[in-house]
């Protein structure tokens, strides 16, 4: 059941109880007649329906969100200190525009004044709304933020799930020199997320003896990576590390393989962990590394949770293997919160600042607003799943190495 309104700058907001792409039972969305019903918790969120942002937005994060209200919604309503509520969902496209993402959370926390807002795709928006979602007062459970910066800046309501460039990137080193490589090369996107998770690759190689042959940034939106691919096969690295974005994942493979480079190791993320990239790459995606964290092999909530989004959304619309695990383990949390402590914005602060929470993930922490709870962590395609390879404490595969041929 959707009501419409035309708000500021022509954008479309969508309020449903459930915001399934299917309408919504109308028992979910109206009272019983002659039954009293709790007032709806009014959560809110701008995210990527359209743009570049949109491929990651609408796998990793808003499918995730509307599976989450219509769970809750079936069983009666969000538990509100006990008391169950439905859920209403405010949410718009931010078109992969910083200024509609942001002007659209001021709007939700400030004149809408929504009870609790959900984050928005990627580290540039993240970086954008956690200051202003900071000022208003609204905890901020971030899926998609990979971000030093944002962690370094000490907001009290902010807090990132995802592994940061750090231990990722140290992760990623500590597999490549236990497996003897000696030679590296790499490129970048030329934004937050990519110059971040090099700089913080660049350290991590030091004292390894491993050597970056040559590193390379790119533009977001590029349409050939072909010349900068050719020069590192001249230069024969044991390994290629890609720090891109979705689409550019798969250019970087597609070219890689057009042109017959091929490593003993090809990492490349993010993207990497998308059903998408297995189902353009083929079998050529098979040995391809990436930025992972699980899958439904990691622990029987995994196993639930994956089983529950294939249901509702189909076989061809899987979780990916990392950020939508982050994902959903902020809506657990966020949902333990309120059951214990209501819609009180700072006592859900409190209450995700004060120990381990359980999630698919194993157990979160946070120290300020970081995850120190989960480790980096790699994965690499073998035989149709995205198995976590390393570190061994956390794995659902073994390495495979080297990287089979191109298929």
């Amino acid at each position: 059941m959707t009501a419409r309104r035309t708000p500021p700058a022509g954008l479309i907001k969508r309020r449903t109880l459930v915001q399934a792409a299917a309408v919504a039972p109308v028992a979910l969305a109206l009272p019983s007649i002659g039954t009293a019903q709790a007032a709806p918790v009014r959560i809110g969120y701008a995210i990527a329906r359209t743009g570049p942002w949109s491929t990651g937005a609408q796998v990793s994060q808003e499918p995730n969100y509307l599976m989450w209200a219509e769970q809750q919604n079936a069983a009666g309503g969000l538990s509100v200190k006990g008391v169950k509520r439905p859920i209403e969902l405010l949410s718009s496209d931010d078109r992969s525009d910083i200024e509609t993402c942001v002007r659209t959370y001021e709007k939700l926390m400030g004149s809408d004044k929504v009870d609790l807002i959900l984050p928005p795709w990627g580290s540039n928006a993240n970086f954008a709304v956690a200051p202003l979602a900071t000022r208003f007062g609204y905890p901020m459970l971030a899926p998609t933020a990979l971000s030093r910066r944002l962690i370094e800046m000490k907001l009290p309501y902010f807090f990132s799930l995802l592994q940061q460039p750090a231990p990722m990137m140290n992760a990623l080193v500590d597999m490549l020199k236990a497996n003897g490589v000696k030679s590296i090369t790499a490129i970048y996107v030329d934004d937050l997320f990519g110059i971040e998770n090099y700089a913080a690759l660049k350290v991590a190689l030091q004292g390894t003896g491993i050597s970056l042959l040559e590193d390379k940034s790119y533009p977001l939106g590029v349409k050939d990576l072909s010349p900068v691919l050719r020069s590192m096969k001249d230069k024969n690295p044991d390994a290629f590390v890609g720090l891109t974005y979705p689409p550019d994942t798969i250019l970087a493979s597609k070219q890689a393989k057009e042109i017959g480079f091929n490593p003993k190791y090809f990492y490349a993320s993010v993207g990497t962990a998308f059903q998408l990239y297995r189902n353009v790459m083929g079998a050529g995606a098979e040995g391809v590394l990436g930025m992972g964290s699980w899958n439904a092999k990691s622990s029987p909530g995994a196993k639930a949770y994956f089983d529950a989004h294939v249901a509702k959304f189909g076989a061809q619309k899987e979780p990916d293997r990392w950020a939508s695990g982050a994902t959903w383990a902020g809506l657990q949390i966020m949902t333990a919160a309120v059951a214990k402590v209501g819609l009180d914005r700072k006592a859900i602060r409190d209450y995700v600042t004060s120990g381990d929470h359980n999630t698919i993930l194993g157990k979160i922490k946070f120290a300020g607003s970081e995850n120190v709870g989960t480790p980096g962590s790699v994965s690499q395609w073998q035989k149709g799943e995205f198995e976590v390879v390393w570190p061994k404490s956390m794995a659902t595969g073994t390495l495979v190495t080297p990287k089979p041929a191109w298929v």
